[in-house]
């Protein structure tokens, strides 16, 4: 599966990137309500004119690909459950889950992504959410089956076993200062700790970039080339 990066710009209308910061605390699956949408076509969505909604979401998973749409350390509109600081759309990130094509593929996608990012926060299963447990609302859909969500138990199951037997993989949070200021928290991956490149760019005072074409980001201080 490939993953790009495609960050709508902060002045997309309706507030979707507002740009609040986010020290995510579990992950949010949603299904995308529509049986014909694709990564490519989600992510086109949220910029496109005729879109009048506020809502957003971070990643958007199909058969094919998985596009992060903002940045993981800041919040989406997706859980519908408000904008205080503990509601799900402060705290969680959001994953769509096409409905098109090969939906069983999508899934396993899915499922992977989501168990390399509980990997690298040192997360269990525990920290996945349903859209449901925020707001009431019945998504991720298509795992419903008419309240009994047994669709849910075997996407969590699915992730669970892809978390099973990797002990080569050992992380843990781990706290970072800038110039005596905390910032979001990092990570510390065997032995290497792993800090979020906006978050300490900006706390430098540097401006942080994306080249999506050669998969490179960069940090440029002031004065900088």
């Amino acid at each position: 599966m490939n993953y790009r990066i495609d960050h709508i710009p902060f002045e997309t209308p309706n507030k979707r990137r507002p740009g609040l910061l986010m020290l995510p605390r579990t992950i949010t699956i949603h299904n995308t309500g529509n049986p014909a949408s694709s990564a490519a076509g989600e992510r086109a969505w949220l910029t496109d004119p005729s879109n009048d909604r506020q809502a957003s979401f971070h990643i958007v998973v199909d058969e094919r690909e998985a596009v992060e749409c903002i940045p993981l350390d800041e919040n989406s509109w997706h859980a519908g459950d408000g904008s205080k600081t503990t509601s799900g759309n402060r705290t969680s990130i959001g994953i769509e889950i096409c409905e098109s094509g090969d939906y069983a593929m999508t899934l396993e996608n899915a499922a992977e992504l989501v168990a390399l990012m509980l990997k690298a926060r040192g997360w269990s299963v525990d920290q996945l959410r349903r859209h449901f447990d925020w707001s009431g609302k019945i998504c991720p859909r298509l795992m419903y089956d008419g309240g009994k969500w047994t669709g849910w138990t075997a996407f969590k199951a699915m992730v669970s076993e892809k978390l099973k037997g990797d002990e080569d993989v050992k992380a843990d949070k781990a706290g970072f200062e800038v110039n005596g200021e905390k910032q979001p928290d990092g990570l510390l991956i065997n032995g290497t700790v792993y800090v979020p490149l906006r978050a300490a760019g900006e706390a430098l005072g540097a401006t942080v970039g994306w080249d999506n074409k050669n998969k490179v980001a960069s940090l440029t201080t002031k004065g900088g080339k």
